[in-house]
């Protein structure tokens, strides 16, 4: 295979609890994850001498710093492959806005050049190695909508409706280390469990402080509430809300102002990854 071009899909956290603080300083949570069709888009081109180079420049990223480097030279170092990639990115999903870009991206990462390196370390493995990246990188690597413990890395898959969302994405990057460590943060909501939690339960603990901190995430909450009740996707920036179908989404869409760019995208319980990969082995197979 000369090339493979794959997505790297966005996620919502549906809701957000913060039970309490580890010893480690990380914070124990649940959360629940959907995936939207729309996202990133990567393409992987293999090398022979090793070398892995993303063409794509982010602003403020540095390129060996950068999840996708960092994902392809892990996958180096745990397979021993001494294949390499060009790597290029078409960059869709702002960063910082909390519907897993960066993670995504990693993600997508590992699969693909598992794939076209032929390492077959299989999804357990690609998913520990993820964690070494990221909380969320584990939940990209499975490709199921989720139900997620601890820092975000025990997952219990579910099924969700598949509604279609509109989601708003303020012109602000919200650090998640900075939630996380900000004093007013809610550290002690009880824990759920998944059957009263799909009952309606669920709030997002982070959405608070992410409001008195940024005014243009509280103004696109303000917003959208107008229409649907508004929710925040993990430590933010993105706020979302849902609607029975895509024209109404779209309707509302069209009706943002220019300061609050957004996109309508259907929730999937199977990522748009793994039903791509599942596709291309089916062809294979065929």
């Amino acid at each position: 295979m000369d090339e493979l071009t794959l997505p790297a899909p966005a996620k919502l956290n549906l809701m957000l609890h913060v039970l309490g603080r580890r010893a480690d300083g990380y914070h124990e949570l649940q959360t629940l994850f959907q995936f939207l069709d729309h996202g990133d888009e990567l393409t992987f081109t293999p090398r022979a001498d090793a070398q892995i180079h993303l063409h794509t420049e982010l602003p403020g990223v540095d390129h060996d710093n950068n999840l996708i480097v960092r994902a392809a030279r892990l996958l180096q170092s745990h397979s021993g492959s001494g294949q390499g990639a060009d790597i290029q990115l078409i960059k869709r999903l702002p960063m910082g806005g909390g519907i897993g870009g960066g993670s995504s991206d990693a993600a997508t990462t590992l699969l693909g050049l598992d794939h076209l390196w032929r390492t077959h370390l299989g999804e357990d493995r690609l998913a520990k190695i993820g964690l070494l990246l990221g909380a969320d990188v584990p939940v990209f690597v499975r490709g199921r909508a989720a139900f997620a413990e601890g820092i975000g890395e025990r997952l219990q898959p579910v099924e969700l409706s598949e509604p279609w969302f509109l989601v708003i994405a303020p012109q602000v990057s919200v650090s998640t280390a900075e939630i996380f460590s900000d004093p007013e943060l809610t550290r002690n909501t009880p824990a759920i469990t998944v059957r009263s939690l799909l009952a309606g339960g669920g709030h997002n603990d982070c959405q608070p402080v992410v409001e008195k901190r940024y005014p243009a995430v509280r103004n696109a909450l303000s917003l959208l509430n107008n229409f649907v009740p508004a929710s925040m996707t993990g430590t933010g920036a993105c706020v979302f809300g849902s609607f029975p179908n895509k024209g109404e989404a779209d309707k509302v869409c069209r009706q943002l102002p220019a300061d609050m760019p957004g996109f309508v995208a259907q929730g999937r319980n199977i990522s748009m990854l793994h039903r791509k990969l599942e596709q291309m082995a089916q062809e294979v197979n065929a």
